[in-house]
Parts: structure tokens; C-alpha cells; sequence
């Protein structure tokens, strides 16, 4: 179905889907998930950046997860979903972009890291979060979430 949409894309004169990764960070002992806010809207999103040389997918992921939300934890190496927005870009057009999202069990949530004094972060239980992102791919992979039952 992707290929047949960007090809169709393709004809009628759009460009192909970049591609990002996304790290969802969640909380094991809650469940839930952390968001944060983005720098130039202040949207709640989930941490998420370009592909990185010498570093597959779930590792740029990662590396984006303590970037921008001081985030240390245990990545699942595969993808759990992904989604598309529309990236608004610095000369007024938006490209669309296609984001690979992978799992981040948080072990540890720093109070420095590099993006600490650019955004702003919080918990929230899966349903929260859903009502609070823009991209309705994003909300979508936020309610597939398994419902959280602590362990006894």
C-alpha cells in the first residue's frame, strides 16, 4: 500500500516521504509514556530526528530519546509502528515524512542533557498522550499500546 502511494504521489507531482525515527519512551513500572515538547510550536510529540550515520534505525532513535528528553533506557531493536506527518519547513512548504517508531523502556531520566533548556517533558498514561499529539498516525500507535497491569 506504501509503494502504491508514493508512486501515485509520484505521478501527481508530490514528493516521496523522508524518513525520521522516533523514540517512545515508556515508563515499565506504569506504563505510561513520555512526551515533550516540541521547539518551535511547542506541540507534545515524542522524540524523533533523522536517520544517523553508523547507527541503525532504533539507535538514532535512542541517541534523539536522550537529545531532546534526557532519556536512558532499554531500546527494543524492533520497529512497533510508524507514522506520517507533514514537516513544515524554514521557506513555508511542509515534506512529508515518514517515522519509523521504536520501543524505549526508560531505566533513567536525566535532569541535564542537551536540549534540557529547549523543551519541556511529562508522563502521561497512553490515552492522555493520544489526545494530546497532533498526528493521527501517532495517536493511533498510542491507544495499540497493551493496557498496563502492574505486576504483582
Amino acid at each position: 500500500m506504501d509503494q502504491l502511494r508514493e508512486k501515485l504521489g509520484r505521478m501527481l507531482g508530490r514528493r516521496p516521504s523522508s524518513l525520521q525515527v522516533a523514540a517512545l519512551c515508556v515508563d515499565p513500572a506504569t506504563g505510561k509514556v513520555l512526551l515533550i515538547t516540541s521547539r518551535g510550536t511547542g506541540r507534545w510529540i515524542i522524540p524523533k530526528g533523522w536517520p544517523m550515520e553508523g547507527r541503525t534505525l532504533g539507535e538514532a532513535a535512542a541517541q534523539e530519546a536522550w537529545e531532546e528528553a534526557g532519556v536512558r533506557g532499554t531500546l527494543s531493536p524492533d520497529e512497533i509502528g510508524s507514522y506520517r506527518y507533514d514537516k513544515l519547513q524554514d521557506r513555508g512548504f511542509a515534506i512529508p515524512v515518514e517515522v519509523k517508531v521504536f520501543r524505549i523502556d526508560v531505566d533513567a531520566l536525566r535532569r541535564k542533557f542537551p536540549e534540557a533548556d529547549q523543551r519541556n517533558r511529562d508522563w502521561f498514561t497512553p490515552e492522555h498522550a493520544a489526545a494530546l499529539v497532533d498526528e493521527s498516525g501517532l495517536k493511533k500507535l498510542l491507544l495499540s499500546l497493551p493496557v498496563f497491569s502492574p505486576s504483582r
